[in-house]
């Protein structure tokens, strides 16, 4: 890669700071690409004493420097926004996301954050996906993607009661996500030919209208239209027989209808090791897929697996972005 990746530090109470420390201890046995840490050189200092280790901390004013300096040190890129901890949070990933913007980063990866934290200092996006549409001009294109080498797994609709659903799912909505997801699955993923999987919303896939509507009157009409384009798309699927190892093997990502059913198997299959991933961005962005697990920051037990999956997910999707803009 011609430039490096850049890592924000999250929540400065959670465990940011922490996972992204232990992925630059292990950057040589996991084969990881050079990044920069942006945040609170102070914050990241006091971290690194709490936790009483020993690691080689260069700050820059240049991405360009990171990549002599990772081997050595962990490039840190400070905002410089003084003591306020939502400020520092914010500037990190603004920060981020010009650098992304300007060619300097080739992707970001964002560490947890705190959201109500953030409410309480003015913050007024629902989610950091959102805040990141809002920055790139992507409001309304932004898709949610949950990933791990064995599944990966789109949430139609998110953070809302279950009884919101079906007044939410619309056939807009979900002939957007599919075109995004197919579009991104070509461009970050390189598959050429994405096939993707789309779950019904209720049981048995609606059972041909007896269990629901949602089916024949939503879902199957997005599917035909869009098949009839060229996508290649499987549905409606029953959701409890979609996402055993068999089933996976007939598609390469799976449009779910609401929050659980994406994300209780993803987790089941790789709890430790998803990542979160936003579609629809001009930029590369990926995340852990876990909080900022207050109870456990600083004291050097928070396991940096998914941190070390999404910095290797925001590689290999710079990767293929890179050579499919040179072909």
């Amino acid at each position: 890669m011609t430039a490096p990746l850049v890592l924000t530090m999250g929540d400065p109470r959670g465990i940011g700071i922490e996972i992204a420390l232990k992925a630059w201890q292990e950057k040589q046995e996991k084969d990881l690409c050079p990044f920069v840490l942006i945040g609170d050189m102070s914050q990241i200092e006091a971290t690194l004493n709490k936790l009483g280790w020993e690691i080689p901390l260069q700050k820059i004013t240049n991405l360009e420097t990171a990549l002599t300096v990772f081997e050595g040190a962990l490039p840190v890129y400070d905002p410089g926004l003084g003591d306020n901890e939502a400020a520092q949070t914010i500037a990190a990933i603004e920060t981020a996301v010009k650098l992304c913007q300007s060619g300097d980063a080739s992707g970001m990866v964002t560490a947890p954050i705190q959201k109500k934290r953030l409410y309480d200092a003015g913050f007024r996006h629902p989610g950091h996906t959102e805040f990141l549409a809002a920055l790139t001009n992507a409001e309304g294109r932004e898709v949610m993607m949950l990933a791990c080498p064995e599944l990966k797994v789109i949430p139609a609709t998110i953070h809302i009661p279950l009884k919101e659903v079906p007044n939410l799912l619309t056939p807009k909505l979900l002939e957007q996500i599919i075109r995004t997801t197919d579009q991104d699955l070509k461009s970050r993923f390189g598959i050429t030919s994405p096939r993707i999987a789309i779950a019904g919303l209720n049981p048995h896939a609606g059972e041909g209208g007896s269990i629901g509507q949602e089916e024949t009157a939503i879902i199957q009409p997005v599917i035909d239209k869009l098949v009839r384009k060229g996508f290649v798309l499987k549905g409606p699927m029953s959701a409890d027989t979609m996402f055993h190892a068999k089933a996976r093997e007939g598609y390469d990502a799976a449009i779910c209808m609401y929050h659980d059913q994406a994300l209780i198997p993803i987790k089941t299959i790789d709890f430790d090791g998803g990542v979160n991933v936003t579609l629809g961005l001009p930029i590369i962005r990926t995340s852990p897929d876990h909080g900022t697990a207050d109870d456990i920051a600083g004291q050097g037990i928070a396991n940096a697996t998914s941190m070390i999956a999404a910095i290797k997910m925001a590689h290999e999707m710079a990767r293929q972005s890179e050579s499919k803009s040179n072909e």
